[in-house]
This record gives C-alpha cells, structure tokens and sequence, in this order.
C-alpha cells in the first residue's frame, strides 16, 4: 500500500537518529553548546552588548550543528578542517557587523565581536564531543568578560 511505503519512507528520512546513544550523544552535545552560549551571552547581555543571551546560544549551537552533521554523515575527522574554517570565516562577518567606528575615532563592539568568536569556538569543541574543553573554554571566557570588567581593564 501507498501509506505504507510513504511511512516507511519517513521513517528512513529520520533514521539519523535511530538509535538511543545517538540520540543521547547529539543531544548533549547540542545542549552543552547552547547552555555554554547561554553563559557567554547572559553576561554580554547583563553587560548591555549588542550581541546578548539570544544570539550567543544561536550561535554556539549553530556551530556545534555544522560539526555535528558531517560528523554524522561520515565525514573524517581530518576533514572537518575545512567545516571549522567556514565558520571561522562566516562568524567573522557576524562579529565584523557588531563594530562601530563613532565619529570620535573610537570603536565599539570589538569584545562583543570577539565574544561571537569564542562562543563559535565554544560551540565547535562542544559538537566535536569534547565538552570538557568547551566548558573550560566558556569558563575561561566568562572570566575575561565579567572579572576583567569588573576591574575596569
């Protein structure tokens, strides 16, 4: 029957994720980027950045996402190179968009372009599966963005 085969199909189409440790492994790690950006972009939206909680988890998991689906699709590991240095480039046109030179010669929104950037890195440890690194890494950050603010550096 015609259903039946278009069920079948379905079920093919999703079967990406068919099994239960996939299913936990791409989770977490789709969790870990967006909890870890939700860290980094609480503190640049607590700060008054452009750039805040929102569009620090977009980009942390969206990140994770373009390791993660070549990596399920059977992508090496040697190949992913060429995966990280697209979004190397691509988060810096994001990154590029939140500075400003005012008339006064100065420039603002190179820490929340910077920010962008690590949080894009962030997001790659965390899809590669190396959340230990990524949660470092956030740690690491947060710790320039608050404590160093807080000294006035």
């Amino acid at each position: 029957m015609w259903w039946h085969q278009s069920w079948l199909t379905i079920q093919e189409e999703f079967s990406d994720l068919g099994d239960p440790d996939d299913i936990t492994r791409v989770s977490l790690r789709m969790l870990v980027a967006l909890l870890l950006g939700a860290v980094l972009g609480y503190q640049r939206e607590s700060a008054g950045a452009a750039a805040g909680l929102r569009t620090h988890m977009l980009v942390s998991l969206g990140s994770a996402l373009f390791i993660l689906i070549p990596s399920q699709a059977g992508m090496a590991v040697e190949d992913l190179s060429r995966v990280m240095q697209g979004v190397t480039a691509g988060i810096g046109f994001l990154g590029a968009g939140a500075i400003i030179k005012l008339r006064s010669e100065e420039i603002k929104g190179l820490t929340t372009a910077a920010g962008i950037w690590l949080t894009a890195a962030v997001g790659v440890a965390a899809g590669m599966g190396l959340e230990a690194t990524a949660v470092l890494s956030a740690a690491f950050g947060w710790a320039v963005l608050a404590l160093l603010r807080m000294s006035g550096k």
